[in-house]
């Protein structure tokens, strides 16, 4: 039986890490990508056989260009469909670098996030963390979907297959992950960690353990986390779940020491 660690947990977004991150674009299946930089926010791209499909947008245009490039370089077919796996900026901010034709997809949930929230999550992520919005300057604001989905959808690229879920509530409630069930692929946004701290402003701590457990129980042989290393092996997916799970179950244990002491 395969066993892995996660590698040594990073702080969110890097707060104490100024250095550039070196980008790895690492193909899981047949025109099945990553896109992962040293526990900075990663993407996804799934080419299917007349379009392709972008996970998650990127922080600003211009960092979206740049993976327009990387997928040039593989394919020449349209991107017609960016998926938001939740709300957040640095994850939402750079679908204007993309065709203004595209399919903006994100959950219904998500999208009243955005409505709620979007605004002053984009003013607070650019402040708190300004390496990783390189060229904020072309961010034209907010993004906004263009096709909600409520519960599950499934997206056919030609004959190629990609279920949309609303996984659940956990890293926000509005979590959204890709999954590809002939490849046995998973994009799994933030609701899973490899070697980096989740990040808890939004957190549903009670639930996200549960929402966990629903994406173990696909049966994923390739995972895509929302920060670290795409995982490959059986034994890198259960320590990606098990750590992540390890830091709820701690964190959440903290909070309710604080709550016993009387703390807010």
């Amino acid at each position: 039986m395969s066993t892995a660690t996660a590698p040594a947990a990073k702080k969110f977004a890097s707060q104490a890490d100024l250095a550039e991150k070196k980008e790895t674009f690492t193909e899981l299946a047949d025109g099945v990508f990553a896109l992962t930089a040293e526990g900075d926010p990663n993407s996804g791209v799934i080419i299917g056989d007349d379009s392709v499909l972008v996970v998650d947008a990127r922080a600003t245009p211009v960092m979206a260009r740049e993976l327009v490039e990387r997928i040039r370089a593989v394919t020449d077919k349209p991107i017609r469909h960016v998926l938001l796996t939740h709300y957040h900026a640095v994850r939402v901010l750079g679908a204007a670098g993309f065709d203004e034709r595209v399919n903006v997809i994100a959950s219904d949930v998500t999208r009243d996030m955005i409505v709620e929230r979007g605004a002053q999550d984009m003013a607070s992520e650019i402040q708190r963390f300004p390496r990783l919005f390189r060229a904020q300057e072309t961010i034209p604001g907010l993004t906004w979907p263009s096709l909600t989905f409520h519960g599950e959808m499934t997206l056919w690229l030609g004959s190629r297959e990609v279920r949309i879920i609303h996984a659940g509530r956990g890293h926000t409630r509005g979590d959204t992950i890709a999954w590809l069930p002939k490849e046995k692929v998973l994009f799994a946004g933030d609701l899973v960690e490899y070697g980096a701290t989740p990040y808890c402003g939004d957190a549903h701590f009670r639930d996200w353990p549960a929402t966990l457990d629903r994406l173990e129980a696909l049966g994923a042989e390739k995972l895509v986390p929302g920060r670290g290393e795409a995982l490959t092996t059986p034994g890198q997916i259960k320590a990606g779940l098990d750590e992540t799970r390890a830091f709820l179950r701690d964190a959440f244990a903290i909070a309710e020491a604080g709550v016993r002491r009387g703390m807010t």
